[in-house]
């Protein structure tokens, strides 16, 4: 490089390309990081490699925009001669096929390769260095050069290949031009400056990416902690409907069923001397049966229980009483009341009436109480049958599922038993007052 040049040249073209940030890949969780790391597996891992990958033609043009300049500017200079411009410019050509074959493979790799990557940078370096010397020009490539550093190397070794980008071709070319000392001043001042520059510019860069790199690994876990939450919560879905589906046919289908065995077992009993009774019972299995399957139909359907379809809490028990040879009275002011707590006192009365029939013992009165207050329903049932010891261990599930049945709408429910006294089951649950 020529050392007549203005004073104002030298910083104007020896200035390296910390003095002008260059754009950042934003690669949080698309791709490398420097240091040899790499994001964390995003969902669509393949989605967000290619976003990398697509990105990446920002820096083919970057690097395109300063090689380009880089050799108009060598090519275009007056000192030194036009041979040693044109070797300069020869092998600045090197550059490309180097950085496309080697250094972007490196550059994008999903896996780092620190091997590759310290070799790519010196290919380059060693590429860089001759022209660099020759003509003072040539470090204009720098701007492309040292980004790539604190891409592809970890810290130290980013800071330690820039400065030899920024300071061994001030050196070479000092040695062999022999410039004046005020070129020489002005160059060195610049170097050292730049290259404090970008050392500081890399290392905030490469911070902003590891931070990036941790909120994106953060994201990872959220996002499976999202996927595990939704697949838990799908299974406690399924665990419940599976759970409602069952005290539903308990409460229905398995206990019409046991009507029917019981019915039938009455008929057989009175073929012989009885007829009229036989008639009447099969008039309920007729009953019965049909109850049934309304009953399935209503479940299938997702709707309101059979007995609740256009009829009023208290008709539906009325009913559902009479069909038990059971008596029932209705106390308060009566009121249409929401569809959860009227299927929850439905339900317990045909589970408390099933569990009279079968375990009351016969013959045994039962007695259907259902009381309407400002702010609760109440049912109870109660038969004078033999009782039970309300702590011995109970095979079943129709206790269980009445309490469950109850506490699902915020209610409660109460079973009071002993022996050869009876058994009272109480059930109460909040509503809304009459003023709603």
């Amino acid at each position: 490089m020529s050392t007549d040049l203005p004073l104002e040249e030298p910083a104007r073209r020896m200035t390296t390309p910390a003095a002008r940030p260059a754009p950042v890949p934003d690669r949080a969780r698309t791709g490398p990081v420097p240091g040899g790391a790499r994001t964390g597996q995003v969902p669509g891992g393949a989605r967000a490699s290619n976003t990398w990958e697509l990105s990446f033609r920002l820096w083919d043009a970057y690097f395109a925009v300063v090689w380009v300049a880089t050799l108009v500017f060598v090519l275009g200079t007056a000192h030194p001669g036009w041979r040693i411009r044109l070797a300069a410019g020869g092998v600045l050509l090197l550059l490309i096929p180097w950085y496309l074959l080697v250094g972007r493979p490196v550059l994008t790799a999903e896996v780092p390769d620190e091997r590759r990557a310290l070799g790519y940078i010196a290919g380059a370096v060693l590429l860089f260095l001759p022209p660099g010397v020759l003509v003072g020009e040539t470090r204009l490539m720098t701007f492309a050069l040292i980004p790539q550093c604190f891409i592809a190397l970890r810290l130290r070794r980013a800071l330690t290949a820039s400065a030899v980008i920024n300071i061994a071709p001030v050196a070479g070319w000092a040695l062999l031009w022999r410039p004046g000392g005020q070129a020489l001043f002005f160059n060195s001042v610049f170097a050292v400056v730049t290259l404090v520059f970008s050392g500081a510019l890399g290392s905030w860069i490469i911070r902003i990416m590891e931070q990036s790199r941790e909120r994106a690994e953060l994201i990872t876990e959220l996002d499976a902690s999202r996927h595990e939450i939704a697949r838990l919560s799908a299974m406690h879905g399924a665990l419940s409907e599976r759970e409602r589906f069952s005290r539903e046919i308990h409460d229905t289908l398995a206990q019409g069923f046991t009507s029917l065995l019981m019915l039938v077992q009455a008929v057989e009993a009175e073929l012989d001397h009885d007829l009229p009774g036989a008639r009447r019972h099969l008039a309920l299995m007729d009953e019965t049966a049909r109850q049934n399957l309304a009953e399935a139909r209503a479940l299938v359907a997702g709707g309101a229980p059979a007995d609740l379809d256009g009829a009023t809490l208290p008709d539906a028990l009325r009913r559902l009483a009479a069909r038990h040879d059971a008596s029932i009275a209705v106390t308060g002011p009566v009121r249409p009341l929401p569809a959860g707590p009227e299927v929850v006192i439905l339900r317990s009365c045909q589970e408390a009436l099933a569990n009279a029939r079968k375990h009351a013992g016969s013959p045994s009165a039962v007695t259907v109480g259902l009381a309407y207050a400002a702010d609760s329903l109440a049912l109870s049932v109660r038969d004078d049958g033999r009782g039970f010891d309300p702590a011995a261990p109970v095979d079943g599930y129709g206790l269980a599922g009445l309490r469950a049945r109850a506490a699902e709408v915020g209610g409660t429910a109460l079973v009071r038993s002993a022996p050869g006294d009876g058994t009272t089951v109480t059930v109460c649950l909040p509503v809304p007052g009459s003023d709603v």
